[in-house]
């Protein structure tokens, strides 16, 4: 069974962002059509038939796995569909004819248990952030990021960036998912200094639903960082905290931090 698709115009809401992927300029010179829209904006494209389907359950315990395999383009239509498939929805986010990304949203049967915080060191991003290579993203470095506020502003902005059509994040005070991911992100360039670089997927656990004015946070640490393809990249292990206390989900959460393009390889 097929859920209705869900259609919207992507925007890029990082045009001026320190990671240069989704600048025009930098981005065409590395072969792209122009800049990329954040991985994690095309996340929050693709929670919506899981949220249409499970409902505020979704997002206080469902899982997502997605996988970022073309670019999205600011002002392109993405058509996302999500597909019934043994309790599970199969997801694909198509844009220009153009498969961009996949995804498996599901309800585990029971609840899942959220990992202990102090399983997470507690770590303050440096004030003079080194470069990112194999020695400041080693397998098993931690990463944290600063906590912020998230205000009705700031929530109701993501809204609107992302087009989201769903009520229930401005109805219940609910924090967007995309939103929330965006903390993974926020782990590597509070902590390092980047060039050009693509997210590429994660993997994630929900446990408990964030509120417009909570404190969120990341703590990560690194599980991986590898070659794939010429491009180096690194996986790290993030926790997701509201407040200093509570878990709100466990992401896998995979990038090309250096890049074929930038290394001639």
């Amino acid at each position: 069974m097929h859920e209705p698709s869900y259609t919207v115009e992507a925007y890029n809401l990082s045009h001026a962002s320190e990671n240069k992927i989704h600048d025009d300029a930098v981005a065409q010179k590395l072969g792209f059509s122009g800049g990329l829209v954040p991985g994690v904006e095309v996340y929050a494209y693709a929670c919506h038939p899981a949220v249409r389907r499970w409902g505020r359950a979704w997002l206080e315990h469902g899982q997502m796995e997605c996988r970022f395999l073309k670019p999205v383009y600011d002002g392109h239509l993405a058509v996302v569909t999500g597909k019934d498939s043994d309790g599970r929805l199969d997801i694909s986010v198509n844009s220009q004819n153009v498969l961009c990304a996949t995804g498996e949203a599901s309800m585990p049967k029971g609840t899942p248990e959220a990992p202990p915080i102090h399983a997470y060191e507690l770590r303050v991003p440096p004030a003079d952030r080194p470069p990112a290579d194999e020695r400041t993203l080693a397998t098993g470095n931690w990463l944290g990021t600063r906590p912020y506020q998230l205000t009705p502003d700031i929530a109701t902005q993501y809204l609107r960036d992302v087009r989201e059509a769903d009520p229930i994040y401005s109805s219940e005070g609910l924090a967007h998912p995309g939103l929330l991911l965006r903390l993974c992100n926020l782990a590597l360039r509070e902590n390092v200094v980047l060039q050009p670089w693509i997210h590429t997927g994660s993997k994630v656990t929900n446990f408990a639903v964030a509120h417009v004015g909570d404190e969120l946070s990341a703590r990560a640490r690194v599980a991986a960082n590898y070659d794939r393809k010429g491009h180096r990249m690194v996986d790290l292990d993030v926790a997701l905290i509201a407040n200093g206390r509570t878990v709100l989900a466990h992401v896998l959460h995979t990038a090309a931090y250096r890049l074929r393009q930038l290394t001639g390889r």
